[in-house]
């Protein structure tokens, strides 16, 4: 059975909407600040969203729901659980791009566990590294690294046995 998201982002969307408009009605110089900022923000974001939207693109151009199963599937094995790991480690920017990505990912097949351990790892930014160790020492940061992929792998486990019990994420509708 095929479930939908539901009107919930629509109508949460609508009401933001509403709000600048009484806003902007009731304070027009307020709701130049909130337009400014919103603009601002857009601005900001907007890279990201486009590099998450283009590697969408390749993900359905060069990557079939077979190949994802494989890779990220159920039968993906430990490699697949590696490969979470590393992905999530390499991947830079902010993290709400990154949804809509694994979304579609969790929508072909890639498991639940597997989100996790990317979203977990991506605490782990390989750029910062030498300034961290500059600052704490390179003990504590590889210390402080591999908790961090061994957790990633713990919270993967714990979404795994959460999902043995109850469906915690729906797959997005098609």
């Amino acid at each position: 059975m095929k479930r939908g998201r539901g009107a919930g982002g629509w109508i949460f969307l609508a009401l933001v909407a509403a709000t600048y408009i009484v806003v902007a009605a009731a304070r027009p110089e307020l709701g130049q600040r909130a337009w400014g900022s919103f603009v601002e923000l857009l601005q900001r974001v907007a890279p990201a969203l486009l590099l998450v939207w283009v590697l969408m693109f390749l993900v359905q151009l060069l990557l079939g729901r077979e190949r994802i199963e494989r890779w990220l599937g159920a039968r993906s094995g430990g490699r697949g659980w590696l490969l979470a790991c590393a992905s999530g480690v390499l991947a830079g920017g902010p993290i709400y791009p990154w949804y809509a990505l694994l979304a579609d990912l969790h929508g072909k097949g890639m498991r639940t566990p597997l989100v996790a351990v990317f979203l977990y790892s991506r605490a782990l930014k390989l750029p910062l590294l030498p300034l961290m160790a500059h600052y704490f020492g390179g003990r504590f940061v590889a210390v402080l690294s591999l908790l961090i992929v061994v957790f990633a792998f713990v919270s993967g486990g714990v979404v795994m046995l959460l999902e043995r019990r109850w469906t915690l994420v729906r797959p997005p509708a098609r």
